[in-house]
This record gives C-alpha cells, structure tokens and sequence, in this order.
C-alpha cells in the first residue's frame, strides 16, 4: 500500500513539472499577451503594439518630412469682390445684368439694373446715372451712382489743392510749383502727385495744382496725367495714361475700357465719359474716379491767379476708395485714415492749412523715398525717371 501511494506521489509530482515546462515555452513562444520573443528583443507583437509603434513612427517621419517640404502655392491673381461677376445678355427693357461668380457675397445670384439706371457705362456720363452691379452687396441689388470725382467726399482731391480726408476734415495742402508729393504710402503701394504751379507777383507762395499721379505697387508703374494745353476744350481729351512708361489707349466704345494683369493684381482704366474723365482699379489697392478740368477765365479773375493766356493750367480732380486696411497709412492724404489720427487743422477757417511739405516730398514722380514713406520697390527694379518726360 505504501508503495502504491508513493507510485502515485512520483507520478503527480511528474505531471507537475510537465504542466511547468509547458507552460514556460508558451510563455517563450508569444501567448498572444504581448510577451515573447517575436521581434527579438524579448517583446513579443502578437498583439500589435510593435505593429503599432512602427506605424506612428513612420507616421511622424511622413509628418516631419511634409512639414518640411510644403507644398508651394501659386499667388492667386487678385479681384475685387464687387465687379466680380460675368455679363449677362441685357433685358428686352435695355436693362444690363450681371451674374456674380464664386468667392463672393452674392455667388451664382444674376443682379439686374434697375429702370432709373439702366446701363453700367451711359456714354453721357455727367448727366445720367450708371448702373452699379455690386457682388459684394448684402442685398445683392443694383444702385445709380455718377461714375465721376466728388470734390466734397471722402478721399478727394481737387482744386488748388483742397483735400477732404478719410476723417472727413478739409484741408489745403499747397506743396511747391513743380514739387512731388507722396498722397498715399503703404508697405504695399505709394501713389505720388506732381504739382504745377504759379506764383503771381507780389504773392509769398505759390498757387498749385495737381497734373499727374504715379501709382507704384510691386514692380508696377501707372501714370494718369492731364496734358498741358493752351486752350481748353472739352471735346478734346486731354488725359494720358501710361503703364510701364508706355502709353495706353483707352477705347472709346464697347466697354470702353483696358486691362493689364500685374502679377497678382488687375489693373483696369475705363472712360466714364467720352473724353477726360475715367476710373482707374487696381484690384486689392485702391479705385480712383479722375477728371481733367481746366482753370477758366472767371475763375482766374475771382481768385487773382494771373495765369498766362497760353496755358489753361489742366489739372486733375480725383477721388480716391482705398480696397485695403488703411492702418498703417502715410502720406499727405493716407496719414487721414488711420485709427486714432487727430488732424492738426484749424477748424473754422476759409483755408485750414495742412503742412509737412518736407515730411512727404520725393525726388521725382516716381520716387519711393521720403521722410515717412513706406512703400520700397523690390530690389533690382530699374529708375523710372524720365516715364513722363514732361513731367
């Protein structure tokens, strides 16, 4: 009996050490618990975890390797929102259409003319209203405006020279007899102004006017200029425009209008009237309404300019909207729009004189340079001196 109970005894304690060995190769083999041998180094991956540590490595390498080389994008070519739509067949009742694209307010809407108004560019533009399609609108309608310069708005510069500033202050701002001036100074654009001029005996400044503007932006030059003429008449044009120092015809039928593409902005001049008066965009900067207007018999008399007979002394009145934050503005009309600016004007008086001559004169038309100026050509861009000779 003993030694049955022994046999017994020997036999199970056999089936233990089985049991044990059995258990230590599973363990040795990968058991689906994550340990073992698998990838060699004493962790097994039956469960995923090395599958899954090699995935997020790979992982952050393609990320780091993306952020590293980003994809380079194209610059977009630059249109404002408002005339950005296509030109639709015009109703029955003479009344033009348009149809807004994508990227706007109004996308895929067709917005008409209204009756009071019924084309976009009346071909008598000083006494009828032009339709203005506006796919920027919050109502997506149509409205009349006059397409010229408002001499008592916003952004305008007329007469001798008398500015109303982005603060709706007036001011004068009389510069010097064949001076240069910057008007706007940005990082991103500057628009310049010549000055003409007289000085009548007997008077201790000079009289002047503006005869042509300069746009600059990126490597880009636009001129809008008034032609010296001996006599005036309206019938007569007596408006240059030069891009890039050459000059520009502007049609006078059709849409009436030309167009350039300048890297990334579009340029367009079009006639809101048959001769002397247009409207200049560049898309993403600023829109201009300019007129050329002449200094008249009477209006020599009333003021004493004692002008020379031979010379009419033609002249640009101007309005300008600005497409872009106007925050950081400089120049004898931008300093106006910026937040916070206090005008150091007299208020009340016939002439409230704005100064600072010396902080926004430049060496030519076409010169970036001054004491407050912003704008700077990129570098390698050739002079522009001499693009207007007469100047």
């Amino acid at each position: 009996m003993g030694g049955r109970k022994w046999s017994i005894l020997v036999a199970i304690f056999i089936l233990l050490i089985a049991m044990e060995a059995a258990i230590a190769q599973a363990q040795g083999n990968g058991n689906g618990n994550g340990k073992g041998n698998g990838n060699d180094n004493g962790k097994g991956n039956d469960n995923g975890k090395g599958k899954e540590k090699d995935k997020k490595g790979k992982d952050k390498k393609e990320k780091k390797e993306k952020e590293k080389k980003p994809k380079e994008k194209k610059p977009k070519k630059q249109h404002d929102e408002a005339s950005n739509y296509d030109k639709l067949s015009t109703l029955p009742t003479g009344q033009e259409r348009g149809f807004c694209r994508t990227n706007t307010t109004c996308e895929f809407k067709t917005i008409v003319c209204p009756t009071e108004c019924v084309k976009r560019k009346p071909k008598k533009n000083k006494i009828q209203k032009a339709c203005f399609i506006d796919c920027s609108s919050s109502t997506c309608e149509a409205t009349c405006k006059i397409r010229k310069a408002n001499c008592d708005g916003y952004g305008s510069l007329c007469y001798d020279p008398r500015f109303v500033g982005g603060d709706g202050v007036m001011f004068y701002f009389h510069g010097a007899k064949g001076g240069n001036f910057a008007i706007v100074s940005d990082d991103e654009f500057q628009i310049n102004a010549h000055f003409i001029g007289t000085r009548p005996q007997g008077r201790t400044r000079d009289y002047t006017w503006v005869q042509a503007l300069a746009v600059m932006f990126d490597t880009h030059t636009l001129v809008i200029a008034a032609n010296r003429v001996s006599h005036w008449d309206n019938n007569v044009d007596s408006l240059t425009v030069k891009w890039e120092g050459e000059l520009v015809h502007v049609p006078t039928d059709g849409e009436a209008e030309w167009r350039a593409n300048g890297d990334e902005r579009e340029v367009v001049v079009e006639r809101t009237d048959e001769t002397n008066s247009v409207r200049v965009t560049i898309s993403g900067l600023v829109e201009m309404d300019i007129s050329v207007k002449p200094i008249g018999e009477q209006e020599n008399k009333v003021h004493n300019y004692q002008l020379p007979p031979d010379d009419a002394f033609a002249h640009l009145e101007t309005q300008f909207r600005f497409k872009k934050s106007t925050d950081n503005f400089e120049g004898v009309l931008g300093q106006t729009y910026r937040p916070g600016y206090v005008s150091p004007v007299k208020r009340g008086v016939p002439m409230p004189m704005m100064g600072g001559e010396n902080k926004y004169n430049t060496l030519s038309l076409f010169s970036t340079s001054c004491s407050l100026c912003r704008f700077e050509r990129p570098s390698g861009i050739a002079s522009t001196e001499g693009l207007v000779s007469q100047y």
